[in-house]
Order: structure tokens, then sequence, then C-alpha cells
């Protein structure tokens, strides 16, 4: 596939805590009194760039994930990624791939990509009270082999394309307001 993409702003190895926290964010993170504790998270390491074994399970376990992208001129987009348990796949400790079925054909997620890579997965466990954030870079690619490694035989949905989202940070979101729903069939 032919990418009409620009060149990445800010680099890819910057330390977790600049890709999450922007000087606007640092700055208003000031001026209401949350910025030390993030300062002292970020030197304890607390924010990551590769993804635990701990997170590699809870990605491994999801069945639906919010994927969001933004155009050149910076519009926003959110959609929902579903599948069966395990459509996300970890493909190593910095990179996660999924499926992209075929749709509703409105392309706005991969036509956001092809101009900005800038991307962010929102991981929701609400039976669980459990949610992940992802911030990174993404691409479509409909390379034959990754297509064939996500692809689900018993999944009804038909792979058109893969993305593949380069993780560049990640930390576990606050569990508070966080539904109880549980999905059909399963009792609490």
């Amino acid at each position: 596939m032919s990418s009409r993409r620009q060149p990445p702003a800010g680099g890819t190895n910057s330390p977790p805590d600049e890709v999450m926290f922007s000087n606007a964010v640092r700055f208003e993170q000031a001026c209401r009194g949350s910025r030390e504790i993030h300062a002292r998270r970020a030197a304890a390491g607390r924010f990551a760039n590769e993804l635990s074994v701990e997170v590699i399970a809870f990605i491994g376990e999801r069945d639906s994930a919010y994927f969001a992208t933004a155009s050149a001129d910076s519009q926003p987009y959110v959609q929902h990624r579903g599948g069966p348990a395990g459509f996300l796949k970890v493909l190593d400790l910095r990179t996660v791939a999924f499926g992209d079925y075929a749709g509703n054909k409105q392309y706005i997620t991969i036509g956001n990509l092809a101009e900005n890579e800038r991307a962010f997965l929102f991981i929701m466990d609400y039976a669980g009270t459990r949610r992940l954030k992802l911030w990174g870079r993404a691409r479509v690619t409909d390379e034959p082999a990754l297509l064939a490694r996500l692809a689900n035989p018993s999944y009804v949905g038909r792979i058109e394309r893969a993305i593949v989202f380069s993780v560049l940070a990640w930390d576990w979101n606050c569990s508070q307001h966080i539904p109880r729903l549980v999905p059909a069939g399963r009792s609490r």
C-alpha cells in the first residue's frame, strides 16, 4: 500500500512521560497541583514504552478496544474495534496489531493514518473495571503473512488489511467511574 504519511514530529525514542504529557498538559498539571505526582511517577519508571507481561495478558484477553486517530489538520476520530478475544495481537514488546475488518466503507481511520501516524488505543475491561491507555504510531498494511497471523478461522469477519501499532507509551488508567458491565452470557 502506498503511504502519503508525513514524517513524524518528534522522535519515537522520547521518554514515555514526554509522549503522554505535552508542555501544555504539564502546565495544566502544575497549575492544578498534580505535576509533582506525575514527575515522581515518571522518575520511578511508572510509565513505560515496552509492554509488561501483565499488559500483554490483558491485551490478549480483550474482545474490544477503542482506536483513535486524527487527520493532518487535527480532526480527531475514535472508532470501536472488536473481534473474538485475542483479536489484538502483541507482536513484540512494542508492537500490537489487529485486523481491519470489512465495515461501513467510510475509511476514516485508514485515511487519517495515511496522513498522520499518531494513534491511541484505549482498552477497557468493564467487568474487571480496568482500562489501559497506549500512545503510539500506527500504519496500515496488507502483508499476507501478517493478515494470516491475525485471522481467526472461526470468526465470520473478513480482514481487509492490518493495522500495526507501535507503542510509544502506556499506562493503566484510574478505575474510578468504570461501569460494571458484564458481557452477555457471563454472570458476575
